[in-house]
């Protein structure tokens, strides 16, 4: 039996990093539906026909549109006691209009003057905004990021109290100018993360939920059903690629995990998956699709606006890391599929063909996105044209149907509309992120951690390369560490000011440190001990918790690896594509053989079931293997071929144990029938 939507959702509820939005009804639904799709509007206004006033106008009419929504769309706490808003939520909701727009209601350029003096109205407005961010991000993702907030904002104020002789003390910022900075300054709420939030990110939401609305959901699950033949490994491949392709609708990787689960764990379970395996796959599967091109996780977007370079260059990087990716979670699928002994699932599936004719338009989108990025259109004028043209083939294909035009319109408008509501949580995540790259640039603090963190590995040796290793294994940590307390967005952003500068001091590059911190902080949706997309897969399956997360760590192991192979050595940049060709060849192919050794070591089957001593010989294989300069390589080679043999001494081993067994047991039945036969004769 597959789940319910409503049971569905409600997994996404509780497992999700962003909390529940209100199920609105009425005449509240309808206004927030208005409002929400005046904002849409407003935002592709802005693509086409920008302010004359500057970006950082647009962004603050943006916020104070949008923030209002928070406090209406989103509950003060998790229990449900009325869904539609109460007063105290329309006292917030106009409080955070008035003071959002308070810049531009008493004159833009007025209130652009007084930066550095602000007037005591301009501070009361200011702290007020920053009261109600917090108390927005705290509404949408929960407590921890607006009391990391608070614990900067402290810093910021009382820093001139710490001991001088420590490094992270400074002379303190008084409260006028905290306000200053994140009220009327480009690094506070206005600031990089919310100026990509309010120019791609609500962009790509509204296209994921075009998308959604033209039934694209439906059709990438039936296509990925369609693809495989009947097989036993058909049902995880079909996950694998169903999780690939939902992606692009859903942005999430725990909401994705949990619609791939409600249809496609009654055929997992029907094949032979245990629960626990199965979860795993969910998870890994859904959290892959924010790894990926061509649409990736938020923090995509931030990289492009932090190193100045394009999002088409971003997607680029992304490549050879997501082609290993999948490719481990493909010899996973094929090891479980036989050591579990799965079996062939006959489904009522329509011909590929047939299908790919009726609705392969919604492939056209995804690939004018690239298309149009290789052109050098922006990103997000590409994601406009896309979502018009995914808008114009659902329209050919309703009225192809029989379907009015009236329906397809209301659709459109329902998917903008949603779009926007489907931002909210970035957006609040996005402003409150300001408050501490303000912080941090006010006072220098994210330099002094780095440099912490630096002379911590160097506490452990002098030299240069394990000081290196020690340093980019302390941020992974550091990094997961982060990601387990507040959403992947914010966590990047934070990751990035803090702990990218340790990793440019010990040599690493802009591009490796940036996707290097970017896959550690999507892939804290699935590090244990919160892997909040294994804890959902495991609702779905009614598996044990913590079965599952090691069930999907087991899954996702090379995507926690290959990041620090592309920082490690200066031949990791190809796996990034920023290498000559003939680099990016052996590079990606010894990669592709030590995602492949982890296979051994974490699933147990290499043409066969591998015993320990094998598993054992892969494990620094695989190591060596991702550390890319020629001798390490050389040395992993020589545990694969050590590996090899030893498999095959095993499996000689074992068959001719079996086949002495066997004529052993036909000794033994043709001495039993002699003597029945002899015994039979002398009776």
């Amino acid at each position: 039996m597959s789940l319910s939507e409503v049971r569905a959702a409600e997994i996404v509820a509780e497992h999700d990093e962003e909390r529940p939005a209100r199920r609105l009804t009425g005449r509240t639904d309808r206004f927030v539906w208005l409002v929400a799709l005046a904002v849409a509007l407003l935002v592709l206004k802005q693509v086409f026909f920008p302010f004359s006033k500057g970006n950082q106008f647009y962004l603050v009419i943006f916020l104070g549109c949008t923030l209002p929504l928070v406090f209406v769309c989103y509950r003060p706490l998790l229990r449900k006691s009325g869904d539609n808003p109460g007063y105290l939520d329309w006292v917030l909701a106009a409080a955070a209009l008035f003071v959002g727009l308070y810049p531009v209601l008493g004159g833009y350029d007025a209130f652009l003057n007084r930066q550095g003096t602000l007037s005591t109205m301009d501070i009361i407005a200011g702290a007020l905004l920053l009261v109600l961010v917090l108390e927005a991000t705290r509404r949408t993702t929960g407590i921890v990021l607006p009391i990391v907030c608070v614990g900067f904002l402290a810093y910021a104020y009382y820093g001139g109290f710490l001991p001088q002789n420590w490094g992270i003390a400074h002379a303190g910022v008084d409260f006028s100018q905290i306000i200053n900075a994140l009220y009327n300054d480009a690094t506070g709420f206005f600031g990089t993360p919310l100026d990509v939030a309010a120019s791609y990110i609500v962009l790509f939401t509204i296209y994921g939920a075009v998308l959604n609305a033209s039934g694209a959901g439906k059709f990438f699950v039936d296509i990925s059903f369609a693809a495989f033949k009947r097989s036993r490994t058909a049902p995880g491949r079909t996950t694998v690629l169903s999780g690939f392709l939902l992606g692009t609708v859903s942005g999430s990787g725990t909401a994705t995990a949990v619609s791939l689960g409600a249809i496609t764990w009654p055929i997992l379970r029907k094949a032979g998956y245990p629960k626990e395996n199965a979860g795993g796959l969910l998870a890994a599967s859904g959290i892959g699709a924010i790894l990926s091109p061509p649409t990736l996780g938020a923090a995509a977007f931030i990289i492009a606006e932090y190193l100045q370079t394009s999002y088409l260059t971003v997607l680029i990087w992304a490549t050879i890391p997501t082609l290993l990716y999948y490719l481990g979670i493909v010899f996973a699928v094929e090891a479980d599929a036989r050591r579990f002994g799965a079996k062939a699932v006959d489904l009522p599936t329509e011909n590929a063909r047939k299908l790919l004719l009726r609705g392969g338009y919604h492939f056209l989108s995804l690939g004018i996105i690239v298309v149009f990025l290789a052109l050098d259109i922006p990103p997000f004028a590409a994601v406009v044209y896309a979502t018009g043209v995914a808008a114009v083939f659902t329209l050919i294909a309703r009225l192809t149907s029989g379907e009015g035009l009236k329906s397809w319109a209301m659709d459109m408008l329902d998917a903008l509309s949603a779009g926007v509501r489907g931002a909210l949580p970035v957006i609040a995540v996005c402003a409150a992120a300001g408050v501490i790259t303000s912080t941090i640039t006010k006072t220098g603090l994210g330099q002094e951690l780095a440099n912490a963190l630096v002379e911590l590995a160097r506490t452990v040796t002098d030299n240069a390369t394990a000081v290196l290793v020690l340093t980019v294994v302390l941020s992974a940590i550091a990094v997961g560490v982060l990601g387990l307390a507040v959403p992947v967005t914010a966590s990047f952003i934070i990751a990035w000011v803090v702990i990218g500068p340790a990793l440019a001091g010990v040599g690493v590059d802009g591009p490796e440190r940036a996707m290097f911190i970017f896959y550690y902080a999507v892939l804290s949706e699935v590090t244990p001990p919160t892997a909040l997309a294994a804890v959902a897969s495991a609702a779905i399956t009614g598996g044990s918790i913590l079965k599952t997360m090691w069930q999907c760590w087991k899954y996702t192991l090379p995507a926690f690896l290959v990041p620090i192979a592309f920082v490690l050595t200066e031949n990791g940049a190809a796996l990034l594509l920023q290498a000559k060709p003939l680099t990016v060849l052996w590079v990606t192919a010894v990669s592709a053989l030590a995602v492949g050794a982890l296979g051994v070591v974490t699933g147990g089957w290499f043409f066969g079931p591998a015993r320990w001593p094998v598993r054992a010989v892969f494990a620094p294989a695989a190591l060596c293997l991702l550390y890319l300069e020629p001798v390490p390589v050389f040395v992993g080679l020589g545990f694969c071929l050590l590996g090899v043999a030893l498999q095959v001494f095993f499996r000689l081993t074992e068959g001719e144990a079996d086949a002495s067994e066997c004529v052993a047991g036909d000794r033994d039945a043709g001495g039993g029938g002699l003597r029945r036969e002899t015994g039979d004769a002398g009776g």
